[in-house]
């Protein structure tokens, strides 16, 4: 269950993130929130929900491009990859819509908002391999287990995601503190999961060494150095060393 705020006297002395982590954190602020310095005319969620309503668009952009250049354009796997990466980015718009997360309101500056943009496009890079041949998957599964497969994770992870999201989100409104039940009994931090498994369906579905790249810098330079320091700071709360022991990072049995 969600704690309530730890009194004076029952506080403990919180756990120091290390300064790897700290040190990735100030930059990773820097170029997310304040490069460049200057005006502030964007919110983060606005650059990230724009990236998210184009998705499908775009990839059905490529699709209709190149649709007279390579067979790939038109195949089973470029229709599987739409359906996956382009109604996930609506279904994050909903969920934005629903329950928005305070964190992305931050407003940014105009170098920030295009760092972020690119990183956001990075993503698109992904269909674009696919669709435009080439990325020349070849699956250890026959196509239509891939594909089953592929499909099974986005949609397990987009469901992980949003209901650790929509816990976290309602959770806090009514109570402060550790939410230790739900999507948070067993492992610490799901929305994280449920994200890599959603973007890591799409890597698999493209079999192309680019896309694992890009998500190993955002999962190990971003993601990482975000969990670690969530729980430096979640670490204050008499309850967490509990919870800690019986509980795992990310994925259960593994870490």
């Amino acid at each position: 269950m969600s704690s309530t705020l730890p009194t004076a006297s029952s506080a403990v002395t919180p756990t120091k993130a290390p300064a790897w982590a700290a040190g990735l954190r100030r930059f990773n602020d820097y170029m997310l929130h304040d490069l460049g310095g200057g005006p502030r005319p964007l919110r983060f969620s606005w650059v990230i929900n724009a990236q998210k309503a184009g998705t499908f668009f775009f990839l059905g952009f490529l699709m209709w491009f190149y649709s007279d250049k390579t067979p790939a354009a038109t195949s089973a796997a470029a229709w599987v990859y739409l359906a996956m990466h382009g109604t996930y980015g609506l279904t994050w718009l909903l969920k934005d819509l629903t329950f928005p997360d305070p964190g992305w309101q931050r407003r940014i500056t105009i170098g920030s908002s295009l760092y972020a943009a690119f990183a956001l496009a990075m993503y698109w890079s992904f269909g674009w391999l696919l669709i435009s041949g080439t990325a020349q998957p070849h699956y250890p599964l026959p196509d239509f287990a891939w594909y089953s497969l592929c499909m099974s994770l986005c949609m397990f992870g987009s469901t992980i995601m949003i209901a650790a999201d929509a816990q976290k989100c309602f959770t806090l409104r009514v109570k402060r503190g550790l939410i230790m039940d739900g999507m948070h009994k067993h492992i610490r931090h799901p929305n994280y999961l449920g994200e890599m498994m959603i973007y890591g369906s799409f890597a698999l579905m493209v079999c192309h060494w680019l896309p694992w790249v890009w998500l190993a810098y955002i999962w190990g330079g971003i993601f990482a150095v975000n969990m670690v320091m969530k729980e430096a700071s979640m670490s204050r709360y008499p309850e967490w060393a509990d919870y800690k022991n019986r509980t795992w990072w990310l994925v259960p049995y593994l870490i």
